[in-house]
C-alpha cells in the first residue's frame, strides 16, 4: 500500500519553497515518509503522492564542457546527456560528480532542487513538462516535493525547454 502524501500549504523552510514564497508563486508542498531502501527517489515520490510518474520530475546536475548544468526530467524517464548538450550548445555532457552536485547546489542527492540552489546553474527543462498543468520537483530534501506550474520553475530557474529525457 503506498504512503500517502500530506500536502501542505505552508512551505517547509527549504531555500526552494523560500525562494517560490519570495517570488509570489503559488505552490503546494507535498511531505511523505522518505523510504531510504526504495530504489527510486522520484518514483517513491510520485507513489507517495498518487501522481503519474511523467508528472514528478528529477534534478539531475551534469557536466557540460566543464559547466555544470542542471536537468529537470520526468522520474520515469531518464536524461539524454547527448541532446542536453546540445540544448545548451555545448558539446559533451556527462554525470556531474555527486559530491561536486550537492557542494555547489546546496542540496543532498535525492534531494536536489532546481530551486534555491547555493549557486545558480544553467538549467533545461524537459519540454514534456508543458503538458501539464502542474508538475512536481524536489522541495529541496528527501520526502519532500513542491507543486507549481511548469511555466513559473522555467521562469524562476530561467530554464531552457528542450526534449532532453528519453522513455
Amino acid at each position: 500500500m503506498p504512503k500517502k502524501a500530506k500536502k501542505q500549504q505552508q512551505s517547509g523552510g527549504t531555500p526552494a519553497t523560500v525562494a517560490l514564497t519570495a517570488a509570489g508563486v503559488p505552490f503546494t508542498v507535498h511531505a511523505y515518509d522518505h523510504d531510504p531502501s526504495h530504489p527510486s527517489y522520484g518514483e517513491e515520490a510520485a507513489e507517495a503522492m498518487g501522481v503519474t510518474p511523467d508528472r514528478v520530475f528529477k534534478t539531475l546536475v551534469a557536466d557540460v564542457d566543464g559547466t555544470l548544468t542542471v536537468a529537470v526530467v520526468p522520474v520515469a524517464g531518464s536524461l539524454d546527456l547527448k541532446a542536453l548538450a546540445t540544448a545548451v550548445s555545448g558539446k559533451r555532457a556527462a554525470m556531474a560528480d555527486p559530491t561536486l552536485a550537492e557542494r555547489t547546489t546546496g542540496y543532498v542527492r535525492g534531494g536536489i532542487s532546481p530551486l534555491g540552489q547555493r549557486k545558480k546553474l544553467p538549467t533545461v527543462l524537459d519540454a514534456s513538462a508543458s503538458a501539464h498543468p502542474t508538475i512536481c520537483v524536489s522541495a529541496g530534501r528527501r520526502g519532500l516535493e513542491v507543486e507549481l506550474s511548469p511555466t513559473d520553475l522555467a521562469r524562476l530557474t530561467d530554464a531552457t525547454l528542450a526534449p532532453v529525457a528519453r522513455a
